[in-house]
């Protein structure tokens, strides 16, 4: 019968359970290299579809969105089939610069973590709603999907206690929130928010939003109304509490990376902790003048010379 011809990439697409999001991010690449066999795909091949794919995306987006999928494929086929397993060094920093070099724009700008006179200028200007979701996120680290999805089920009044959903490789876990951010919620009369995609009513919410991108255009509009800059919920959460347990008050980053949920503390402390010492300050610092012994003698001191 001879050996049975190898397996190609789209004979392992249809061995991969994809999301929604993944089979969208997979049509184009398996249109590029659908008929290849699995064998012959290179880690070079992989990462050679980002200039042809998305010619004016970042490094980033294309590790995300093409390398990513594709090696979830490759390895799913390995583990079921047997079949070569892959893997990819991401992107290096010369490649992330030419690249943002050749499109024209910066793929890593710094962020702005929010700060306690930032959190209050903004819900001093927000509706009930807002101002407790800004300020749950900054306490506890939640993400903007954790925070919008919390159902009044979600609330341990009597332990002060809030179940946020798994995310990003953790798990569904209850966190603790101060007796005041518990007061604020149980204040906020649950809402049904209505399902764009459908039109149908959802199952009531705390902050009363149905996505994790509601809330854009409203935040927007409060830090107008405010005169403050527009931060996203990103950098208003969890670099905001990142920067302020650490950098601000002094908490030991592994004690910080445990409560807001972070496994590796040296993640937090790549990412989100952003120095705030002003840089013509570190450079006075080796300006000043050293303080001199004084030269001039005292008369005792002449008088011992002297005999």
């Amino acid at each position: 019968m001879g050996d049975e011809p190898s397996k190609t990439f789209s004979d392992a697409i249809m061995l991969y359970n994809a999301s929604p999001k993944a089979a969208k991010q997979l049509i184009p690449i398996v249109e590029a290299i659908g008929d290849l066999s699995l064998g012959t795909i290179s880690a070079a091949l992989l990462k050679s579809l980002g200039p042809k794919l998305k010619p004016k995306a970042s490094t980033d987006t294309w590790w995300r969105e093409i390398v990513t999928p594709a090696t979830a494929v490759i390895n799913n086929a390995h583990e079921l089939e047997g079949t070569p397993l892959i893997r990819v060094k991401p992107y290096d920093k010369f490649e992330r610069i030419a690249q943002d070099k050749r499109r024209g724009k910066l793929s890593r700008v710094e962020r702005t973590p929010a700060d306690k006179e930032w959190i209050e200028a903004f819900c001093r200007a927000a509706d009930p709603y807002n101002a407790a979701l800004v300020r749950f996120m900054f306490e506890t680290a939640a993400r903007i999907d954790q925070a919008v999805s919390l159902e009044p089920d979600d609330l341990r009044p009597h332990e002060n206690k809030v179940r946020v959903k798994a995310q990003k490789g953790h798990p569904e876990s209850w966190i603790t929130v101060s007796p005041q951010m518990m007061d604020e919620l149980l204040a906020l009369p649950p809402k049904r928010p209505k399902n764009r995609k459908t039109g149908k009513l959802m199952k009531a919410r705390v902050f009363g939003y149905g996505s994790s991108t509601g809330y854009n255009t409203r935040w927007k509009t409060i830090c107008k109304r405010a005169g403050i800059p527009y931060l996203s919920a990103h950098p208003a959460g969890r670099h905001g509490f990142f920067t302020e347990l650490v950098v601000r008050q002094g908490v030991d980053p592994v004690t910080a990376a445990k409560a807001g949920r972070w496994s590796d503390p040296n993640l937090p402390m790549r990412i989100y902790a952003h120095a705030e010492t002003d840089e013509a300050d570190i450079r006075a610092r080796f300006r000043t003048n050293h303080v001199q012994e004084d030269p001039v003698q005292t008369p005792k001191s002449k008088k011992s010379k002297k005999e």
